[in-house]
């Protein structure tokens, strides 16, 4: 029996893939072997002994401390493109409000609430919908930073949309490229992305490498009244240089998911309240997603869209038992591994070992059940980090 230890409002319908008979869930567990959860922060003292992995039921995972989780040998899955739709559906809604003045014309109605007489209400309408009068998307350029499983989509629904559709994306995974329609023209750098566009969206995750990366000299770059939409996250943007840019012109707009008290009253500013992942559909598809995940890692040491860990998929062999070892990434480790299941007389079926940066992890069928003198001696060996049998 696994303990899972639910943090935040987790969709029932994730929490339902979780067979009792395997799986205890709590928001109490002292001592769990999976952590679920969403926004919540967790600290070093959460990586309690015995804990192997984390489901993070979204894609960012800056509330996790991956780089010591990892020291430990602990597993922290995400679930990109679970909220996708969700994201790509409120940067079409921020493109829209800044072009047509939908905001602003919303408070111009509501300061009319005192208005009883129609007609006049009528005639006040006409006289000040003029000074809302915008512009269409349809033959704009749209810049798209960052080409993953929300940008992609944002750039299919512009290119639906009538607009020129420009990306740069230096990290570009071979799926993401199968992803991206042949109409979107590649930019050779980030700055040649900004100088290009009419609409600039941010989709790139908070890293070291990306915090402050749209900063006073990037927004320079760009065409005077230029469009930012930030819905990945607040770090990437600076909002000294925005705020800048914002009064000087170089941006008429600013459109955030992330709301900072430095541009409230900031003409061109608007922040929703963290909206990009709030719906029904996507919290209920990252449930499923990151529960699914840690439910093929318990049962079967399998890895898919892990931060930390290199992903690998092994068949369980209908006969045996399967051995799940993670070590440092240097070399002879597995050749002793091997060697100690030979002497032992333990005979291998099948096995898969993948690394990623320091980190590797091994998968091991062997024929018969070790015994746990034996796994102590895999365990002492020197840089591995930790062994877990899964019988069948």
């Amino acid at each position: 029996m696994y303990q899972v230890l639910t943090l935040n409002n987790i969709a029932e319908k994730g929490l339902q893939r979780f067979k009792p008979d395997r799986f205890e869930l709590s928001e109490s567990h002292s001592q769990p072997e999976a952590i679920l959860l969403r926004s919540y922060k967790l600290t070093e003292a959460h990586a309690t002994e015995g804990l192997l992995a984390v489901g993070r039921a979204g894609a960012g995972v800056n509330n996790i401390p991956v780089a010591d989780y990892t020291n430990k040998g602990i597993v922290v899955f995400n679930t990109p493109g679970a909220n996708a739709n969700a994201v790509k559906e409120l940067v079409v809604a921020g493109m829209l409000m800044s072009q047509r003045g939908v905001v602003q014309g919303i408070e111009f109605v509501s300061q009319l609430g005192q208005q009883e007489d129609k007609a006049t209400l009528n005639a006040e309408v006409e006289a000040g919908k003029k000074a809302f009068k915008g512009s269409e998307l349809k033959g704009r350029t749209l810049g798209v930073l960052g080409l993953g499983a929300i940008g992609s989509m944002v750039a299919d629904v512009a290119l639906a949309l009538g607009m020129e559709v420009l990306g740069y994306d230096p990290a570009l995974s071979v799926d993401a490229a199968w992803r991206l329609s042949s109409r979107v023209q590649r930019m050779a750098s980030v700055e040649a992305l900004f100088a290009k566009s009419d609409l600039i969206t941010l989709h790139v995750p908070a890293l070291p490498a990306t915090s402050g990366l749209v900063n006073q000299d990037l927004l320079a770059e760009v065409r005077p009244g230029t469009v930012l939409l930030n819905f990945a996250r607040g770090e990437i943007v600076n909002t000294e240089a925005v705020k800048g840019a914002l009064e000087n012109g170089q941006l008429s707009h600013y459109i955030s998911d992330f709301p900072d008290p430095l541009l409230f009253g900031v003409k061109g500013a608007i922040a929703t309240p963290h909206l990009g992942a709030s719906t029904d559909e996507a919290e209920e598809n990252c449930a499923v997603m990151a529960a699914d995940q840690l439910i093929d890692f318990l049962n079967n040491g399998n890895i898919k869209n892990s931060v930390n860990f290199p992903n690998l998929y092994l068949e369980r062999s209908p006969v045996g038992t399967r051995i799940a070892l993670s070590n440092r990434n240097v070399p002879r480790i597995l050749g002793q591994v091997l060697s100690i299941l030979a002497d032992q007389n333990i005979n291998v079926i099948d096995m898969i070992n993948k690394s990623r940066d320091e980190i590797a992890y091994n998968l091991i069928d062997v024929e018969s059940e070790p015994s746990a003198s034996l796994l102590a001696s895999l365990a002492a060996v020197e840089d591995v980090i930790n062994v877990r049998l899964l019988p069948q």
